[in-house]
């Protein structure tokens, strides 16, 4: 166990951020596969916007890497727009 105030601080936090950033990652890949399993292209094209944004905002924080953000998005695009 640490011993110094400030290592007991630094792991509180670390704590707090890494439940934090499960919590949104989480979030995340649940409206990914909320917008896969979804067949309506209207419903799916009105799902897509949000679900983008959510993965630009988490790779703005550096919750995901930037790459699998614009990945995730290509693949979502790709679905959307097969979809008939």
């Amino acid at each position: 166990m640490a011993n110094h105030k400030s290592s007991l601080k630094r792991i509180r936090q670390s704590n707090a951020r890494r439940l934090h950033n499960k919590y949104y990652a989480k979030t995340a890949r649940n409206a990914v596969k909320r917008l896969r399993a979804v067949e309506e292209k209207s419903e799916a094209q009105a799902l897509y916007p949000k679900v983008s944004s959510m993965l630009d905002k988490l790779a703005k924080k550096n919750i995901i890497h930037k790459n699998k953000a614009a990945n995730l998005k290509s693949k979502l695009a790709k679905h959307v727009n097969a979809l008939t």
